[in-house]
């Protein structure tokens, strides 16, 4: 239940909650999986390397019981000795230790990886409660524990009474063979006892890692609530994003209304658009839209480009077709080329005729010749 609403946590952690808990050393781990790593490795390892290591120490006991009296009574020689002796074990010694290093990371990081987190070393104060001590001890996860315990002993012990049973014959032999023989017998023997019995753990670990990851993915379970909480921190508050979201479409605006005067034109569907175009052939390849809008934004647009003397055309279809198929700062479509053609036509005989220079000219119907695809 959560502390604060009293809401059930009934809905799987978010991928910034798993991030947070990651980067809080949280993640799923299992400590039967980094012991049997250890323990079969450590079989494993006395398997391969154990007879180089009995053999030096056997070399070892041979030398220390034949010392010499100058080496019993000469520090020096007696220290040479010693040195000696302990370069005899170092290597297969060390060879034995990292293997089992190397079993020990790879089992502590074979579930939830490797992971350093500087908060998860702190000393926490609830961790010294102990009210917080005895609800772990009485807790389903010390419930668990115990289960596994019972499981372990009975599982090794079960193994254990099987492999006596099934080796009495070898155990027989023993009495009748003769020294050194029975001494490695009997070391086989064992370290094939210590083998199985580690091997058998791999039951208790595949009960174990499904187990810990369902365990941690039920400990990150969020109520409703926090999702919401979390997706408001993350995203912002919608009316937050309404009121930025506004903002952006007002300087939008008035970017877009600065721009109405660089127009060579503004066609229009005299009830509902606006649109203002700009057409300088030693810049643009093709005619571009630098303003429009509908309704009020329409009728300012128009405002405008009568305050600056930009020539406003009437033509419905070509205004709603610009206004639909193209955004700001972009060329008209190729289908629109020729009626827009025709209505820059319009304009620029318009002003030389106001200069003085020719007739009045009539703009081309073919500035309404919309093609099909385009029309709106």
């Amino acid at each position: 239940m959560s502390d604060a609403d009293g809401q059930e946590r009934t809905e799987d952690a978010t991928a910034r909650k798993r991030e947070q808990a990651r980067e809080k050393g949280q993640v799923p781990r299992s400590r039967e999986l980094a012991s049997v790593a250890v323990l079969v490795s450590g079989a494993v390892g006395l398997m391969w390397f154990g007879e180089g290591l009995s053999s030096a120490l056997g070399r070892i006991m041979t030398r220390m019981f034949t010392l010499s009296r100058e080496e019993v009574f000469d520090v020096h020689l007696l220290l040479m000795v010693i040195t000696n002796a302990i370069w005899e074990v170092f290597l297969p010694l060390v060879i034995i230790l990292v293997f089992l290093f190397t079993a020990a990371l790879i089992g502590a990081a074979g579930l939830g990886g490797v992971r350093f987190s500087s908060e998860a070393a702190m000393p926490k104060l609830s961790k010294m409660n102990p009210l917080s001590g005895l609800k772990r001890m009485f807790g389903s996860q010390s419930w668990v524990e115990l289960i596994k315990s019972i499981l372990k002993v009975g599982l090794v012990a079960s193994v254990a009474g099987y492999l006596i049973y099934s080796s009495l014959d070898d155990f027989f032999q023993l009495s009748i063979e003769t020294f050194p023989a029975n001494y490695f017998h009997a070391l086989d023997i064992l370290l094939n006892f210590v083998l199985l019995i580690c091997c058998s753990l791999l039951v208790v670990v595949v009960i174990d890692v499904p187990y810990q990851i369902w365990h941690f993915s039920d400990q990150l379970k969020m109520t409703k609530q926090e999702i919401k909480d979390e997706y408001k921190d993350s995203e912002g508050k919608p009316e937050v994003k309404g009121r930025i979201r506004m903002l952006q479409r007002e300087m939008a605006q008035r970017r877009m209304m600065a721009d109405v005067p660089q127009a060579d034109v503004v066609i229009t569907n005299p009830e509902h658009y606006s649109v203002a175009l700009r057409y300088d052939p030693k810049l643009d390849a093709a005619p571009i839209v630098i303003a429009k809008g509908g309704d009020h934004l329409a009728l300012k647009i128009r405002e405008i480009a009568n305050k600056h003397n930009i020539d406003i055309v009437p033509a419905a279809p070509l205004a709603r077709a610009i206004y639909y198929t193209t955004e700001l700062e972009q060329q008209v479509p190729d289908g629109l080329f020729v009626a827009v053609a025709q209505v820059l036509a319009y304009v620029f005989q318009l002003k030389a005729y106001r200069r003085g220079k020719g007739q009045k000219p009539i703009l081309s119907a073919a500035a309404t010749d919309i093609p099909q695809e385009l029309q709106h």
